[in-house]
């Protein structure tokens, strides 16, 4: 039976925190995650996890100033302060919640400078995590979405993590960007497998719910849990209206 995570960051965005957090478990989902809850005070996070028992797979390092372009800090070779300050704050953050994993987002930019810099800020980050059994993610993010944004590919993921040889840091799968980048979504998950440390998917293109679109999610569903990941996967997409109206298709998947 498939496991399904609730992305706070997309489904019951309009609620508090603490208020989605117990939306997702009336509607079934067996886990949740989030963008950025750092507004919300994390023992406030704490008590509604624990009162619903659901656990939070994860969590993303801030952006920096999203206001100024800003869609992460980790490869920017001259923010280094700044980038590991928000590791720092989302591991303190993640410890609080017992949060399972963190995304280190690498930013905007390009070149050896920036591949050098997320390295290291990721070696940070994997060496302080370890201590508190947090797995790092890195993300490729599609062009379409996030032009610029340095980490593009799984290829290009992998060989990341390969150099950096943390036995916490993973590749975080996000079906729908590795379609609109790369494609070729079940056999790219057998081949990356062993680097994987969560799933998400939404439809592709328009990045709503996996009933719909050019995957196939029943399929792709299958396979996974066919290469023995078990694990919840997670439900980012973008609702049309009120979350609660667009679940309809976790019946259909679970």
């Amino acid at each position: 039976m498939t496991k399904f995570s609730a992305n706070l960051g997309f489904l019951w965005s309009d609620l508090p925190l603490p208020a989605a957090i117990h939306a997702a478990k009336a509607a079934g989902f067996d886990a949740v995650e989030c963008h950025w809850p750092y507004d919300t005070p994390a023992p406030q996070v704490q008590a509604a996890l624990q009162a619903t028992g659901l656990r939070m797979l994860g969590l993303n390092t801030r952006r920096g100033n999203p206001e100024k372009g800003d869609n992460g800090l980790c490869a920017l070779p001259d923010r280094t302060t700044e980038a590991r300050a928000a590791i720092d704050e989302a591991l303190a953050y993640a410890v609080v919640i017992s949060a399972a994993n963190i995304h280190v987002m690498a930013g905007f930019s390009d070149g050896q400078a920036a591949h050098d810099t997320f390295v290291a800020n990721l070696r940070y980050a994997t060496q302080r995590a370890a201590a508190h059994g947090i797995t790092i993610l890195i993300e490729p993010l599609n062009a379409y979405d996030a032009p610029g944004y340095f980490l593009r590919t799984t290829q290009q993921a992998r060989s990341i993590i390969q150099q950096v040889a943390a036995p916490n840091l993973k590749l975080m799968f996000d079906c729908y960007h590795v379609q609109l980048t790369e494609g070729d979504l079940t056999h790219r998950l057998q081949d990356l497998l062993p680097v994987i440390g969560h799933i998400q998917f939404a439809s592709v293109p328009d990045r709503g719910t996996p009933d719909h679109g050019e995957v196939n999610y029943a399929h792709v569903f299958d396979v996974i849990a066919q290469l023995g990941f078990n694990a919840p996967l997670g439900a980012e997409y973008k609702p049309v209206g009120p979350t609660g109206q667009s679940l309809g298709w976790i019946q259909s998947f679970a």
